[in-house]
């Protein structure tokens, strides 16, 4: 019986679930040290179970680290900022990568040919700005 044949409330195996992602047993632990919301059950021999719930919460880091684009630390922040809802929804829509004044010149010549300093101050709060977001 394969993971597709399980009823969706049946608990994985580690296999089922690396399997069910396309990703490797050991990127699952890793996932676990990474993600305190991570959590399956360890029986005898350090078996993993993962619960339904661990399953959603699995697909939804691997959407997120694989398709959208986010680092490790990433959905780290996103989980954290959002607890309740790492468990319950496997989806969710990012902010904005991609801000047009991001992109403008960082360094802008001053008309004596010196570096414009008030640029460079609203650029570092800019980026201040948006780490923090």
């Amino acid at each position: 019986m394969t993971a597709a044949d399980k009823d969706p409330e049946a608990f994985r195996t580690i296999g089922e679930l690396s399997e069910e992602l396309g990703v490797a047993q050991h990127i699952l632990r890793y996932w676990e040290t990474k993600f305190s919301q991570l959590r399956p059950l360890q029986r005898a021999g350090n078996r993993r179970y993962y619960r339904p719930a661990d399953v959603a919460l699995a697909r939804r880091i691997h959407n997120l680290l694989s398709n959208e684009g986010y680092t490790v630390r990433g959905v780290q922040k996103l989980l954290r900022e959002q607890p309740k809802a790492a468990a319950i929804t496997p989806e969710v829509e990012p902010a904005p990568r991609h801000d047009p004044a991001m992109f403008t010149p960082a360094i802008v010549p001053s008309d004596n040919g010196g570096v414009d300093v008030e640029k460079l101050i609203e650029l570092r709060d800019r980026l201040r700005n948006a780490l923090t977001d």
